[in-house]
């Protein structure tokens, strides 16, 4: 294994964090900013308000993108035990 093949294996590593991770930041992203823009708007400051429909909002797409995301992880691992079974 020389410095190409790490980098290969750490390159395609962060990307399936990112494939992985990416659907639900994008959604408590989507709604922090429809909750910030609500508090904004009627001036309530309430601490729980930004943090139970965030936490719903992930908890509802993990369960909605679960086997992409464990279909992702699969095949990293499928690579890299390749990559070791023939010696990379």
């Amino acid at each position: 294994m020389n410095e190409a093949d790490a980098l290969d294996i750490v390159r395609n590593a962060v990307w399936t964090v990112v494939a992985a991770a990416g659907p639900s930041i994008a959604v408590a992203m989507f709604i922090g900013l429809i909750i910030a823009l609500f508090q904004a708007l009627t001036q309530i400051q309430e601490m729980t308000l930004t943090f139970i429909p965030k936490i719903v909002a992930i908890l509802i797409m993990v369960a909605v993108t679960g086997p992409y995301m464990g279909s992702q992880i699969y095949a990293l691992t499928e690579e890299l035990y390749g990559r070791i079974e023939h010696g990379f």
